[in-house]
């Protein structure tokens, strides 16, 4: 009792009635009935509460739960608005005046249907409309305004989902803070806040929709008079596309989107600007920042539902490019006509722009130039294509390359934008795409007294360029290095005639395609690695999409000359499946030369060292070849071999030469050789025959006439190693022989018989270790039939034996330009003399 009448009580007290006041929240049933009948009258919409609690303090007002507004029939069954938690405060002037007033009703966390029925008529006009007819003062209205105030509505973290009849879309508004209220007597304005999401996908950056604007109170609804400002800001635009059409379309950058809306529904002026920041493909990573902007306006009427009077200015540089014309129910986009011109663009950010839309294209080039265009896109509701044309041209357009540091000049190039039926093209064996960019045709200079000549098409599938005229070689060459041509690098001039075509796919992995055909004249080449260039007189190229084939090849290099042909892949899925066929011949092969060829360096080395080990030819290990080649005559050494043809397959650093014949030394040779470069050292086997091989000719190759007669062999050798002696040192063979009518003019078993004759010799052979060694030997002489054995190195050294039943043998030592013949006792008395 004390405590109620001390100071501290009182306020104690105070603090805990107010406090109660605070967290009291006694039932309001007794007013549901009147609350829930009053928000429908307003609003003109069936309204259910589940529950009404007063509340008293900070301001005096209602709670209300599960608050419901039923949707109208007409535009569907599903609650137009529902929301968990509804406070709804009172104006504290109205309760002074004994009158129930709703000052402020705030919706926490509420979820509304935005819906468009088959009549394209929107759920919120109807109360648009019921709102402009009743006698509602201003929310901010005076003390003594007898009529009841527009409340101000507000919403916290709502969402707003979109319907177009009874089909609920995917799109959708999140986290939307929303507000609305009535500025002045005939006026109302809201703000809106939201998040743009799709149902069906996860979208996180989509940025932050911004809506803030007032209309004015009129009997019909398109007559109203509006403003309102829309902002879309920090969206990504691959999020974007993906809101937008159901998938990423793989464009990145930072969008900032604002429009404002003036007028009347039926008279609405509208304008609009954007900016992307940082604009390119997802797949490029460029340093430069490329910046994409606009700014638009147009006219719009309801009653049309037509969007005219479009006029867009995108700045740059000095030049622009406009938009001009109209569309036809916008959002349905169905009816349209539009002009798009291009004035005094710059080709260098033109160029800048395909760089950030274009994977792989050529990093080194730089444009200059302007760009001039116009076209229009039409497209009527009755027709479901559009249809597209217009034309333009370049000026003063000039590629330069900092990788060859050459430059191109092409200064007009034509064009014209055709969407039309596909057709076959009088440059091109397939048909042109229905909508595609038909350019040329244009000059090419290509350092001729004339110039090529150019024309072709660029489509949203790809490309196609046809090019013919007369071109240098070198110059060929080197713009096709500009524009990223795959092209063999070898420093060349001459003169081609060609009729080529460049054809692409954007899609991934699709390679850029060079076809046609092409004459070579008077080309001189200088290849890496060959010590000496290679100069072709005339010859036919032939592109195909699988291979290039070199017909009528005339050329010479390291004093051979060559005709023949070739067919060289372009493309392998499998290596070691597709190697480079030819058919040459050649009137002379020196291996000398040959080695000096390929091997400027290292002279002394064999001439197939390059296979090997060679830094300047490294590729030649994994050349794969086969084909037929003849030669009037091979030159190895002091050893000439003529009419000489076979088969040669090298395939990963592995030869054949299969059906190897040559007339040599007389007679003809047949065989068979195989080189195995991957091995260390290199491998070498053979074998073969000759036939009718003349004696005389092989004793003048060794600058010694120390036989005569003639011979056919059969051989089988192997050896390896990479200089002569190594070869000799290692080499293997097995050999037999049949001589007839010959002599070995430097062996005199008699003086009396002369120089020893064969009438024939029948011998094998057996070398190693650098030794001849007669296994099995027969001689028939004039002075008898002599059984041979023994050896003789490949230093010509002798030590030989002539052995004959029941009469005298010999022994032959020394060497072959200077042998020593020694009589020894028949074989009897040799067996008689032994122990």
């Amino acid at each position: 009792m004390n405590l109620l009448r001390s100071r501290r009580g009182v306020v104690i007290l105070g603090l805990a009635l107010l406090l109660g006041l605070f967290l009291l929240r006694p039932g309001a049933n007794r007013l549901h009935t009147r609350i829930v009948r009053s928000i429908s009258l307003a609003l003109g919409r069936p309204v259910e509460v589940g529950w009404v609690s007063l509340r008293l303090l900070p301001r005096p007002g209602f709670e209300l739960e599960n608050f419901v507004v039923e949707e109208n029939p007409a535009f569907g069954a599903e609650p137009v608005l529902r929301a968990q938690e509804v406070n709804a405060s009172l104006r504290v002037s109205s309760l002074l005046q004994g009158r129930l007033e709703i000052a402020r009703l705030s919706l926490t966390e509420p979820s509304f249907n935005l819906v468009r029925n088959a009549d394209g008529h929107w759920n919120l006009e109807s109360l648009l409309e019921r709102v402009a007819r009743m006698p509602i003062a201003p929310t901010a209205k005076a003390r003594t305004e007898p009529r009841p105030g527009f409340p101000y509505i507000e919403a916290d973290r709502g969402r707003i989902n979109l319907k177009v009849g009874a089909e609920k879309k995917p799109y959708a508004l999140t986290e939307a803070d929303f507000a609305l209220w009535q500025d002045s007597e005939n006026t109302w304005g809201m703000r809106l806040k939201a998040q743009p999401v799709r149902t069906d996908f996860n979208l996180s950056d989509t940025g932050l929709v911004a809506i803030d604007g007032y209309w004015q109170r009129t009997a019909i609804l398109r007559n109203t008079p509006l403003q309102f400002n829309v902002s879309w800001d920090h969206a990504q635009l691959g999020q974007v596309s993906k809101l937008m059409y159901g998938n990423d379309q793989g464009w990145r950058g930072r969008l900032k989107l604002t429009t404002g809306l003036i007028g009347t529904p039926a008279n609405l002026r509208v304008s609009a600007a954007t900016v992307v920041q940082n604009f390119r493909r997802y797949d490029i990573f460029d340093d430069s920042d490329l910046r994409l902007m606009a700014q638009c306006s147009g006219r719009y009427r309801s009653s049309e539902n037509l969007l005219s009077e479009i006029a867009c200015r995108a700045p740059v540089g000095e030049g622009s490019v406009t938009l001009s014309g109209r569309v036809a129910n916008p959002l349905g986009s169905r009816d349209y006509d539009l002009s798009l011109a291009a004035q005094e663009v710059p080709i260098p950010l033109v160029a800048a722009l395909i760089r950030h839309i274009k994977n792989g294209m050529p990093e080194q080039l730089a444009a200059t130039g302007t760009l001039t265009a116009r076209m229009t896109v039409r497209r009527h509701a009755e027709d479901d294509r559009a249809t597209l044309d217009g034309a333009g041209e370049t000026s003063d357009f000039r590629l330069q390359s900092s990788l060859t540091n050459a430059d191109l000049i092409l200064d007009r190039i034509p064009f014209s934008l055709i969407s039309t039926d596909a057709k076959p093209s009088s440059w091109r064996n397939s048909a042109t795409p229905a909508l595609h960019l038909d350019m040329g045709p244009f000059n090419l200079p290509l350092g001729r007294a004339s110039s090529a000549r150019v024309q072709g098409w660029v489509s949203p599938a790809g490309y196609s360029f046809a090019i013919n005229g007369d071109a240098q070689v070198r110059r060929l060459l080197q713009v096709a290095r500009i524009l990223g041509i795959t092209t063999l690098q070898p420093a060349a001039d001459g003169i081609a005639r060609f009729d080529l075509q460049v054809a692409r796919n954007w899609s991934e992995g699709e390679p850029r395609q060079l076809l046609g055909k092409a004459q070579l004249q008077s080309v001189r080449a200088d290849v890496r690695g060959l010590s000496a260039p290679l100069e072709i007189a005339a010859a036919n190229l032939v592109l195909t999409p699988g291979e290039v084939r070199v017909q009528n090849l005339a050329a010479s290099i390291a004093g051979a000359s060559w005709r023949g042909s070739l067919s060289l892949p372009r493309q392998c899925a499998v290596a070691g499946t597709c190697p480079i066929r030819f058919d040459l011949h050649a009137d002379t092969i020196s291996l000398d030369r040959m080695n000096q060829l390929l091997n400027p360096r290292l002279r002394k080395q064999p001439w197939y060292h390059f296979l090997s080990v060679s830094p300047a030819s490294p590729y030649l290990l994994t050349l794969d070849t086969i084909g037929n080649f003849t030669a009037n005559q091979v030159l190895i050494h002091n050893l000439v071999a003529r009419k000489v043809s076979a088969r040669m397959d090298l395939q990963g650093g592995k030869l054949h030469l299969s059906q190897l014949s040559g007339d040599v030394l007389g007679g003809r040779h047949k065989g068979d050789w195989s080189a195995d470069f991957t091995a260390k050292p290199p491998e070498f086997s053979g074998s073969g025959t000759v036939e009718r091989l003349s004696l005389s000719e092989l004793a003048d190759t060794m600058h010694d006439a120390w036989v005569t007669g003639s011979a056919t062999a059969a051989y089988r050798a192997t050896a390896s190693g990479l200089s002569a002696a190594e070869l000799l040192a290692s080499a293997t063979a097995a050999l037999q022989i049949e001589a007839h009518n010959g002599s070995l003019p430097h062996i005199v078993l008699s003086e009396a018989a002369g120089p020893l004759q064969m009438h024939s010799l029948t011998a094998e052979l057996t070398l190693q270790n650098g030794k001849f060694e007669v296994l099995d030997g027969q001689l028939e002489s004039s002075t008898g039939r002599y059984e041979l054995s023994g050896t003789a190195s490949l230093g010509h050294l002798l030590n030989l034996k002539l052995a004959r039943e029941g009469s005298p043998g010999f022994e032959i030592t020394g060497t072959i330009a200077a042998p020593r013949v020694v009589q020894t006792a028949p074989a009897e008395t040799q067996a008689a003399l032994k122990p």
